[in-house]
Parts: C-alpha cells; sequence; structure tokens
C-alpha cells in the first residue's frame, strides 16, 4: 500500500529522507513523539466512532414504532 502511494506522488526514498530530515529539523526529537501521539490519538477516535456508527446501524430495532402509540390511548 505505501509502494503505491510512493508510485502515485512519484517519490523515492531520496526524497523520503530529505523530507524526514526537514520535519526532524523544524519540530525538533523532543516534540515528534508528542505529535505521532497526538496522531494516534486522533485515529483512534475516529476508529472508535466509526465502529459505534457501524454498531448503531447493525443494531436491531427492539419495538416497533406503533406500539408506543397503541399504550397511550
Amino acid at each position: 500500500m505505501f509502494a503505491s502511494i510512493l508510485n502515485f506522488f512519484n517519490i523515492g526514498w531520496g526524497e523520503i529522507l530529505i523530507i524526514a530530515l526537514i520535519i526532524l529539523l523544524l519540530f525538533g526529537g523532543k516534540k515528534i513523539p508528542e505529535l505521532m501521539k497526538g496522531i494516534g490519538k486522533g485515529v483512534s477516535s475516529f476508529k472508535k466512532g466509526m465502529n459505534d456508527i457501524e454498531d448503531e446501524i447493525k443494531k436491531p430495532i427492539d419495538e416497533p414504532a406503533g406500539k408506543k402509540d397503541d399504550k397511550a390511548e
């Protein structure tokens, strides 16, 4: 998958190394782990939200809508 993304953007390993060095210079060695931790939390939160939505969609309906109206009468 990663290789197909590289082919799509026509990026080689030399360019990736240069980009990584620039990021290291901009953010420093101490900020990169914090940045990755934040990205990881964001991804896990997104996955949890997607799973919650999927569970909500798959959850069976317990009572039909007509039953509630019958009790009110």
